[in-house]
């Protein structure tokens, strides 16, 4: 009847020799099955178009979808990002920078369910604002996916150069890390966040060996999650183009990780040696000061 007429309307304007049509049903108490359904509105395609019908490899799927009330029908399937809603796998902490990875490891994390806080650590006053802008460009587009987001910004320039000046070079690069995720941890507490997010891909950079990653992670109290641990920098850009973030994160810039990097990091750092500079400081102190200055942004989609 009514839906057969719809149907071959919208078919008018196709280009097709073959066709099969697939019915669902949602509620079970209909008098009509899916199967009956997709037979009486594909016998209609048949004697309207004169096309055939095949049901292994057809030119074209027409899609039913049978309500209690209502039929919805469709021609053509879109990919979504699939996933589950943001919200229902609780909150996390992402460390984002300016860079391609953290803004994909944050979004994969959303696709499974996970409520975004973002943390940013910026190389201010030793650097311009330009990282933090790329940040706030980048937060507002993973926005989309979850409509409010809460941004914190970290100065952490002024840590960076006590870490430098009292630090011997090659464990700078972990030190800086360990006091990172110190740091993101306590706002991710009290946020209510159940783990930390960070955009690590094994054996991209010096933080990012297996020992590295080990020593930094033991800074850690909260669960360190890195969805792109496994995954290589032509995966990780590939998806970064798909979300629409590459384009903000190659623009230039100066952010934490670049300032005051040291010519020939550790690779293989030892959790007892890092512990032995660390006590050359006082780590508390250091953490406190970077949530002192904590800034805080809210972000909102639409804007």
């Amino acid at each position: 009847g009514a839906l057969s007429k719809a149907v071959i309307d919208s078919l008018r304007s196709e280009s097709f020799s073959t066709f099969r049509v697939s019915a669902k049903r949602a509620d079970k108490r209909l008098t009509l099955t899916s199967m009956e359904v997709a037979r009486d509105v594909g016998a209609a395609i048949c004697e309207e178009t004169g096309k055939k019908v095949s049901l292994k490899d057809p030119d074209l799927t027409v899609y039913l979808e049978l309500l209690s009330k209502e039929v919805y029908y469709a021609i053509e399937k879109v990919q979504g990002p699939g996933g589950m809603p943001v919200g229902v796998s609780g909150k996390v902490a992402c460390l984002i920078s300016g860079g391609i990875d953290s803004p994909v490891a944050a979004y994969r994390m959303m696709k499974r369910g996970c409520r975004a806080l973002f943390v940013h650590f910026s190389g201010r006053p030793l650097v311009s604002r330009a990282s933090e802008e790329k940040v706030r460009e980048l937060v507002q587009l993973l926005t989309i996916h979850q409509y409010t987001s809460t941004l914190y910004v970290i100065p952490f320039g002024e840590i960076q150069r006590d870490i430098v000046a009292n630090a011997p070079a090659p464990f700078r690069v972990v030190l800086y890390r360990r006091v990172m995720i110190r740091i993101a941890q306590e706002l991710a507490k009290r946020e209510h966040c159940w783990g930390l997010v960070t955009g690590d891909s094994l054996g991209q950079v010096a933080s990012q060996t297996p020992e590295n990653l080990t020593v930094i992670e033991e800074a850690a109290v909260l669960p360190l999650l890195r969805p792109l641990i496994g995954m290589d920098k032509v995966e990780i850009t590939d998806q970064a183009q798909q979300i629409g973030s590459f384009a903000i994160s190659i623009e230039p810039d100066q952010d934490c990780c670049s300032l005051f990097t040291p010519p020939h990091p550790s690779t293989k750092t030892r959790l007892d040696d890092i512990q032995k500079v660390e006590r050359m400081f006082d780590i508390g102190a250091l953490v406190k000061q970077g949530l002192e200055k904590a800034e805080l942004t809210e972000f909102t989609f639409p804007q």
